[in-house]
């Protein structure tokens, strides 16, 4: 005879709390049980760290890191810029784009000691008068709703800047293929080509 809803539901509470006591019996693994290298990570030797200074939106900043770090982690997690996202931390997304330069660059793939004296603008120095008013471009992404969730809105801004810059705004068609490096999850594609395109003809 078929068990009834009660005695199927009965048993699977049974399985489940006989589990629980089982695993609860376990000792558990803290850090004062690991192995010393897995608790805790050794100190960088002084040999293996960098001091970097660069300019990033204007402003001189200076940082001492490992010699693997990225320009993506030194810009968010030393210089307290997460403004640049970590998408897919391997060049495939654009979410991490910045300016060094002026010229863009994936920050996830470029080591932060290669941008030794350069010129760097994130998201944060994107609108001018000390943020008070928005770049042409960040403002047209408003009027034509080119973001959604926002995670890669600020390295399509940045990309879509260079993009003006470099010239490639003949056509739309031109403009999909030169922001083909900036991937957007939620399907903003055509506004956001709306955006560089309506800010293109206006510069």
């Amino acid at each position: 005879m078929p068990e009834t809803f009660d005695e199927a539901t009965t048993l699977k509470r049974r399985t489940f709390v006989a589990a629980s006591t089982a695993v609860a019996g376990l000792p558990l693994l803290t850090s004062d049980r690991l192995p010393a290298s897995a608790s805790a990570s050794a100190p960088t030797p002084a040999d293996q760290l960098s001091t970097v200074r660069l300019t990033v939106n204007g402003e001189q900043r200076t940082a001492q890191v490992d010699n693997r770090t990225s320009l993506l982690d030194l810009l968010r997690e030393h210089l307290d810029l997460p403004g640049t996202k970590k998408g897919c931390d391997q060049g495939a997304c654009g979410a991490c784009t910045v300016l060094v330069d002026d010229r863009r660059v994936n920050s996830c793939l470029i080591l932060a000691v290669m941008a030794q004296d350069a010129n760097v603008t994130t998201i944060e120095g994107l609108a001018r008068g000390r943020g008070e008013q928005l770049h042409p471009l960040q403002q047209a992404f408003i009027d034509h709703d080119g973001l959604q969730c926002g995670y890669c809105t600020p390295g399509q801004l940045l990309s879509g800047v260079a993009c003006i810059a470099e010239g490639h705004t003949g056509s739309r068609a031109e403009i999909r293929e030169w922001m083909s490096g900036n991937l957007c999850r939620c399907g903003a594609y055509t506004n956001i080509v709306s955006a560089i395109e309506q800010t293109a003809k206006e510069a």
